[in-house]
């Protein structure tokens, strides 16, 4: 409100200067007394200002944001003004004030009425353009693109004049002496290092948010070469869900930058209509995979996201990091089966994503019992509870290593697949699982080990040579999940395109070069073993079962072979008695009937 009156009142003030200049530069500083005695002067002031405030105010010139100002604000000045001015020359006519009256007067005051009116708007921008950005560190600007110019522009208007923009770097060949808000396209990637010489760059921004990791790769060995410490990236547009990138956008480069930035292709406006408006209930929602979900859920405007999970400072972290949504948040057990049916009872959610699970794969060799209970089990009691509470849709996140399963975890996912196939023929509540592989920076992420040894000084242990992974970024992941429970219409097992699998090796000796470090140089690598249930390759599909392809070429469906619910259901309850009675021979042998690929 206040700076509507401020510039309400410099508009008035503006406006009668330009009408006086006008009488002034038409009559060389000698304004006839006649204009002045008759009052022609003060009716042109007093219609114009009695015309153009309100047209001014209904174009919403007032509610504009002064740092962000842009060509728009001018082109909806220019319509108000030529409005305005109409209404002006009319009631001038009617009132006789026009009869020997110099029409000159009415074109110079429209002209410096827009100048005037326009430049006060722009000053804030041109100050932070010209004046305010020379304190910032000098900065390469790496992309010329949409992304490029949003980022530039920002800096422009940033308060805080942390970076000035020396040029741009493109390898566009028409893009090159291109000038961008005053900031020229100075070369290629190639020139990086010559441009950082020649400029005394300080900083690097990669605004590329569709590149190749690739050319990221590149830039940033040419960076580092030329002695810059400090390279900032935008993250994948996966992860700029709305398509605009800011300042608060940029983050430092990461592994996944140099490993292998497959862009997903999405239907926002499918997730949006799967989403909005409805209740979300999603398990492990403190853990790497539910947390994602819950942000990305919280995007698509849900009525309503219940968060669960067992871990009290997991789910405090979410809580509070979504706390402007609207969220509930439970500290649970999902083996809780009274208290999940009392949550769902009580809140009706009309999606479910089950992210809870066991997943450290050593961990659950040697405690077979513990997984069965939270990855078959409670998984179960959650899956029920939708199913008897008439959710619309139940998400299961499996993985890749539910394939020919070697381990624990794997086949207890392979088995929570089976319990949503057999459900999904109950009633109306489409069950859906999404396999996927590893994704980088999770907690227990083979990335967050290779870090901690890093920072150590080594060495960075490597299982074996040929050990390989299929890996994505959180955020994409969890989009392409979210795509899949929009378009599954119930029963499915959809997997994710994960792009090439990545040698271990490989995404150790990136991490260790991100640091700026050579491997096995400055630091060493070591090979141990695979550890129990861990296997050199993972699949994606068994051997009999073929893909599907769907509307999203990142998201493919397996053919599925029929499980027998009866059969299903009489190991389970085996199982359940192995499980109280801590039998784990016989816990292997019920997951060797129920998974006969499972090669322990």
């Amino acid at each position: 409100m206040k700076k509507k009156i401020i510039f309400l009142i410099l508009d008035i003030l503006l406006i009668s200067l330009a009408i006086w200049l006008s009488f002034v530069l038409r009559f060389d500083g000698n304004i006839p007394s006649i204009y002045i005695e008759q009052g022609g002067m003060i009716k042109t002031i007093f219609f114009a200002l009695v015309f153009l405030l309100p047209i001014f105010y209904a174009y919403d010139l007032y509610s504009f944001s002064w740092s962000y100002v842009s060509t728009n604000e001018l082109v909806s000045l220019f319509k108000a003004l030529t409005l305005g001015f109409g209404f002006l020359v009319i009631a001038l006519y009617a009132s006789n004030v026009l009869e020997n009256f110099p029409r000159s007067v009415i074109i110079i005051s429209y002209i410096l009425i827009f100048v005037f009116l326009g430049s006060i708007r722009f000053s804030k921008r041109v100050y932070f353009n010209v004046l305010d950005n020379e304190k910032g560190k000098k900065t390469l600007i790496l992309g010329a693109g949409d992304a490029g110019e949003q980022i530039l522009r920002s800096i422009q208007i940033s308060k805080e004049a942390q970076y000035s923009p020396v040029g741009f770097i493109d390898d566009d060949p028409m893009k090159k002496g291109l000038i961008i808000h005053g900031t020229k396209v100075l070369g290629g990637i190639k020139d990086i290092p010559t441009i950082i010489q020649q400029e005394q760059v300080e900083c690097l921004i990669i605004a590329l948010p569709s590149a190749s990791s690739e050319i990221i790769k590149k830039a940033v060995v040419l960076g580092r070469e030329s002695g810059l410490n400090e390279i900032k990236i935008l993250p994948s547009l996966a992860e700029i869900i709305n398509g605009k990138v800011a300042l608060r956008n940029l983050r430092e480069i990461q592994i996944e930058d140099l490993l292998g930035r497959k862009q997903v292709v999405l239907d926002t406006n499918s997730i949006e209509s799967f989403i909005n408006n409805k209740v979300v209930l999603i398990t492990g929602a403190a853990g790497s995979i539910g947390s994602e979900l819950s942000r990305q859920v919280a995007k698509f405007n849900p009525s309503l996201i219940l968060l669960l999970d067992q871990e009290e400072t997991g789910i405090f972290n979410i809580s509070s990091e979504l706390k402007e949504f609207k969220i509930k948040s439970f500290v649970v057990d999902i083996g809780d089966k009274d208290k999940i049916n009392e949550i769902f009872g009580k809140f009706k959610p009309d999606i479910v994503f089950h992210a809870a699970a066991y997943k450290h794969v050593p961990l659950m060799e040697a405690q077979p019992d513990e997984a069965v209970k939270n990855n078959i089990f409670n998984l179960k009691i959650v899956a029920e509870a939708a199913l008897n509470h008439k959710s619309e849709r139940f998400v299961f996140i499996s993985t890749d290593k539910a394939v020919n399963p070697t381990s624990v975890m794997g086949v207890t996912k392979r088995i929570g697949e089976m319990i949503c196939q057999t459900l999904n023929q109950r009633n109306s509540t489409k069950f859906i699982s999404v396999r996927f592989g590893n994704v980088l920076n999770s907690r227990g992420s083979v990335t967050h080990v290779f870090k901690e040894q890093i920072k150590k000084g080594g060495p960075v242990e490597v299982t074996h040579p040929d050990m390989k992974r299929y890996l994505m970024i959180i955020p994409e992941a969890v989009l392409l999940v979210m795509q899949s429970a929009a378009i599954g219409q119930g029963g499915e097992v959809f997997v994710l395109d994960m792009g090439e699998p990545i040698k271990i090796l490989d995404l150790a000796k990136e991490l260790i070069r991100l640091f700026g470090l050579e491997p096995d140089k400055d630091i060493p690598i070591i090979f141990t073993q695979p550890r129990p249930g861990e296997k050199l390759f993972e699949e994606v599909l068994n051997a009999e079962e073929g893909v599907i392809a769907t509307q999203n070429k990142s998201i493919f469906k397996a053919r599925l072979l029929e499980v027998d619910e009866l059969r299903l259901n009489q190991e389970l309850e085996r199982l359940r008695l192995f499980v109280q009675q801590n039998n784990q021979p016989e816990i292997i042998n019920t997951f060797k009937k129920l998974v006969p690929r499972y090669n322990k």
